[in-house]
């Protein structure tokens, strides 16, 4: 019989001692599961989204202050250009933002298969590392006579890109795991909710420094004579932004590191059953790991090495997992899904210009008038259609379901492009009518496919293979902002004169982003509802559910003819 441990209280109350005398494995997982998945919201719940939470703000916050630091590198390293003064080439610029999403498809994937192998708290931190680094790194580059600045911005973006692409499938598990099935959908909302949190502190530091260093950057009218203290003020500037990245990264990496491993991959992965029900009870009370007796914990280790019925993890049996189409569908839906979206979402931003400049946020008479602007303008666009959209999002995910939101956030984006592509001469001459509609489609891009599409994958998954697939399913949306970057950026110039900033080719690009999000009307009828179920229904584990899988019973079951059954049926004994 296992044994009793002490503590618990009315606040923390002993969850091992309810199941430590079961000797059944199986059922001292589906006990011990069934605990996390019914407790209620505690102070536990909180401090999960937290860790998980600041990492997405991170991520954010480096993705997009990168939008303001290009522009500043254009008036340090391209002052003495002949061409364009001041202005950092449309090449250079494309390849840093770039970059980082490269980084970023590698992480998602390898971070997403290495969670699964090797454990999700070994991996979890490693990545906060990797920004942290890299981010620094960044702040301090400078060119050289054999390098130039946009090689060593590359260079560390990619490799920024690598944590940052990490952090999405290990964020998004991990609290999958530990959270409570009522309200899993909107804790996983509000990590990623984090990350309009992050754009718009990377607006709020640009808008900081830029008042900072006021009385350097009034004394040029533009780009081009920016000089001396002037750009010198901007050197520092973007440094500061880069730099303040990994702030709140630091202040994160040690409840990251101290996390417990997930009960759900102690005992489906490790299949370390006493562990994974000390874990548990840790987890409830607050601790960093369970402490088990070892000798009792080598003993049901073997004990129940061939009787727990959850089949180990292989190449094998991934590939005989996705074969079925019950659940490769669902794999195709999501990584779909999160693909077109992503051409849209990030093809969006090339509207950034023509918006800030409806508002009257695009120029003016000094340095700091222009980056003055620019911040604001972007935190305008962030605070009226982003921060709402996520938040809504949170706070109905677990009432309204995923699914019926991400359909109908795809539906409403095909009509917002749809008009925006086809009325695109029009609504250039009515400033506010773009406007609103831009602010639309930002609002239901975040309370629609954006904050779904890394829910869900996070949910419908088997645990053994969850961070993968997960891994998979972002990659293939970043895959989608790389080609809305280098595809759709250069083609919305075409037949502009040379040297023009003009993008005559911008509405048929919105027109082709509308056929984008209709196909993710279609992926999305792949995906299951995961609102109000445990992860192991989802996982097809639960007999008696619709996508039920016998194959889940792993190795501890064996199938055999009945011979009383002249129907050939199969029954499954222990």
């Amino acid at each position: 019989m296992a044994r009793n441990t002490a503590g618990g209280n009315a606040a923390f109350h002993n969850f091992h001692n309810d199941y430590a005398h079961v000797e059944d494995p199986n059922e001292r997982r589906r006990l011990a599961l069934a605990e996390i998945d019914k407790a209620p919201f505690g102070w536990y719940h909180v401090r999960a989204c937290v860790v998980a939470g600041i990492g997405f703000f991170t991520d954010a916050y480096d993705i997009f202050a990168i939008n303001f630091v290009t522009a500043m590198l254009g008036v340090v390293y391209w002052q003495s250009a002949k061409s364009k003064p001041g202005i950092i080439p449309t090449n250079s610029d494309t390849a840093i933002k770039v970059a980082t999403s490269g980084g970023t498809v590698l992480g998602q994937v390898g971070f997403g298969i290495l969670a699964d192998v090797v454990g999700r708290k070994r991996m979890y931190g490693l990545e906060l590392i990797l920004i942290i680094f890299a981010t620094l790194a960044q702040a301090l580059s400078s060119n050289s006579p054999d390098i130039s600045i946009v090689g060593i911005i590359i260079f560390w973006r990619v490799l920024m890109g690598v944590g940052i692409g990490g952090d999405y499938p290990l964020s998004s598990i991990i609290t999958s795991e530990f959270a409570t099935t009522k309200w899993r959908g909107a804790m996983m909302g509000a990590v990623f909710a984090m990350q309009g949190i992050g754009q718009l502190a990377a607006g709020l530091i640009a808008l900081i420094v830029t008042s900072g260093f006021k009385e350097s950057l009034l004394t040029a009218r533009s780009a081009s004579s920016c000089d001396g203290v002037c750009q010198l003020a901007v050197d520092k500037m973007w440094r500061v932004i880069i730099g303040f990245g990994a702030v709140p990264g630091c202040i994160a990496l040690y409840y990251r590191l101290t996390i417990p491993e997930t009960p759900r991959y102690t005992f489906d992965v490790a299949r370390d059953v006493e562990k994974a029900g000390e874990d548990t009870k840790a987890y409830i009370q607050g601790k960093s790991e369970g402490r088990p007796d070892e000798i009792r914990r080598v003993t049901v280790i073997a004990d129940s090495e061939g009787r727990l019925e959850t089949p180990k993890a292989s190449f094998r049996d991934f590939v005989a997992h996705y074969r079925q189409w019950k659940f490769g569908k669902v794999l195709l839906g999501t990584a779909g899904s999160w693909f077109f979206l992503d051409v849209a979402f990030y093809g969006l931003g090339l509207n950034n210009s023509i918006i800030l400049s409806s508002i009257g946020y695009s120029k003016g008479d000094s340095m700091y008038e222009i980056f003055r602007r620019s911040a604001v303008g972007n935190l305008i666009i962030v605070c009226a259609g982003s921060i709402p959209g996520y938040w809504v999002t949170v706070f109905t995910v677990d009432i309204v379901g995923r699914k019926p939101i991400q359909l109908m956030g795809f539906t409403m984006l095909t009509i917002l492009f749809i008009i925006i592509g086809f009325a695109y001469d029009t609504l250039l001459d009515h400033n506010g009518a773009l406007l609103a509609l831009f602010v639309l489609a930002q609002f239901f891009f975040n309370f629609g496919p954006n904050a779904t599409t890394f829910i869900v994958p996070g949910e419908c998954f088997p645990t053994r293979y969850r961070s993968t697939s997960h891994g998979i399913s972002a990659a293939s949306g970043k895959v989608g902002a790389i080609i809305a970057q280098v595809v759709f950026g250069p083609l919305r110039l075409r037949g502009a004169p040379p040297g023009s900033t003009d993008a005559p080719w911008l509405n048929h690009i919105m027109q082709i982003f509308a056929l984008f999000m209709l196909c993710g009307i279609f992926t999305s009828f792949l995906i299951p509802e995961t609102k109000r179920k445990t992860l192991e229904e989802l996982a097809g584990e639960v007999p008696g559910t619709p996508n039920y899988d016998p194959g889940s019973r792993g190795a501890a079951y064996k199938t055999s003819s009945d011979p009383d059954s002249g129907s050939g049926e199969k029954v499954v004994s222990l």
